[in-house]
């Protein structure tokens, strides 16, 4: 089994495939596709590909997320038989909805956005959950992976929004409207998860691990807005252009109008000049004639 010789993390052993089987039957019982699977799990959806086909082995951390949103114990999924239903007229343990995972996840990204990633402890994560330090790194052992989750459950969120958005816009126009409002922070929503990007370009800088999500989120991003300027020109709603560099040159725009936009200064960019300006910017660079 190949595995990233640059990946430090302890896998879970699997030669005859017992897990990868058992995390098979886990997602067949709850009757999700593999994708929403790893959404649920805060997971990279390649990283479970790669799991279930033999060419990556899941981590401890994986598993347990994974027996926590399944409704089974750790144990079973690493080979243990599986245990008796409680007996009857004894109170399930209450698990939050959206599972113990995605709990800590929300609150890593409100903390972070209120304090800054280095200024939230696990401590506070856990008093946030109501829950203990050890339980959080039972299913997050580091900061870089609590990070990563925070971050990966921002891009599904946004994901989700655009896709929403884009299957009802009339055109390529208002798709790449819908996109620009969706990245306007006017909300309380909008501006946590513009805190969480800030911190994790500071992050990026200095952790390899961080660097590579950097760079799958922003290709991801760019290639939506690319693919919506070539639809808009093939429409004839867009002048002639090159879809990537104008992409690049719009999202762009948008980072370091929205960086303005958090300036805490009473003079600062406000939301409706962030949003001014970047429709400026369509109809002097975009629009046709």
């Amino acid at each position: 089994m190949k595995e990233d010789a640059s990946d430090p993390v302890a896998r879970v052993a699997d030669e005859a495939g017992d897990v990868t089987e058992r995390v098979r039957q886990v997602i067949d019982r709850l009757g999700c596709s593999r994708r929403e699977f790893a959404r649920r799990m805060v997971m990279d959806p390649s990283k479970l590909s790669r799991s279930l086909s033999g060419t990556r082995r899941f981590t401890l951390a994986e598993i347990v997320r994974i027996a926590d949103i399944g409704g089974v114990e750790t144990g079973w999924l690493l080979g243990a038989p599986e245990r008796p239903a409680a007996p009857p007229g004894r109170e399930p343990v209450p698990v939050p909805e959206g599972g113990r995972p995605l709990q800590i996840v929300r609150e890593t990204v409100r903390l972070i956005a209120e304090h800054g990633f280095h200024g939230v402890r696990v401590a506070d994560i856990a008093a946030a959950c109501g829950t203990s330090t050890a339980a959080v790194h039972y299913h997050f052992p580091g900061r870089d992976e609590l990070l990563e989750a925070a971050v990966r459950w921002c891009m599904d969120e946004d994901t989700e929004r655009r896709a929403a958005g884009l299957a009802e816009a009339a055109d390529a126009r208002a798709e790449l409207l819908h996109l620009i409002a969706l990245q306007t922070p006017r909300s309380a929503q909008q501006r946590r998860q513009w805190l969480v990007w800030l911190d994790l370009w500071a992050q990026a800088a200095r952790s390899t691990a961080v660097g590579r999500l950097h760079e799958h989120y922003y290709r991801q991003w760019r290639t939506t807005v690319a693919d919506v300027l070539r639809r808009g020109v093939a429409q004839g709603v867009f002048r002639p252009l090159d879809p990537e560099f104008t992409a690049l040159r719009l999202t762009a725009l948008i980072d370091g109008l929205a960086t303005q936009v958090l300036a805490t200064a009473p003079d600062s960019t406000s939301p409706d000049t962030m949003n001014a300006a970047l429709l400026a910017f369509v109809e002097s660079e975009l629009t046709p004639g």
